[in-house]
């Protein structure tokens, strides 16, 4: 069988493009992602702090309960919102990888080495 490699070459070569260009695009999603996760774990951390410092300053049990309480209820909410929100950046992330891929695939040939002959 005879593979023609003049023909393979033009698809090393758009692959190559392509895979640099999904490395760029991997790269910038993935910083995002990190600094997402650092701010939200920032935030995360000064909130519980400032309700520790008002649960141990507060005067009365059912003040420092409610406070608990409040607090629970605002980091759950803050925690499913954060969730929604890195699995956007995941999401997104996907999509930027497989773009620079669209255009190559539409390009492989249907069966493996078309046009070619088998020889004998």
């Amino acid at each position: 069988m005879n593979i023609r490699l003049d023909t393979m070459q033009g698809f090393n070569k758009d692959g190559l493009d392509a895979t640099m260009k999904s490395f760029g695009a991997v790269s910038q999603s993935v910083q995002a992602i990190a600094a997402e996760a650092v701010d939200y774990s920032k935030k995360s951390f000064e909130q519980g702090t400032q309700v520790l410092e008002q649960i141990l300053g507060a005067k009365s049990l059912d003040t420092a309960l409610e406070l608990q309480s409040d607090y629970l209820k605002a980091s759950y909410e803050s925690f499913i919102a954060q969730s929604n929100r890195m699995s956007e950046l995941y999401a997104d992330l996907a999509k930027e990888i497989y773009k620079p891929f669209e255009g190559f695939v539409g390009k492989l040939p249907t069966v493996p080495f078309a046009g070619q002959q088998a020889s004998s």
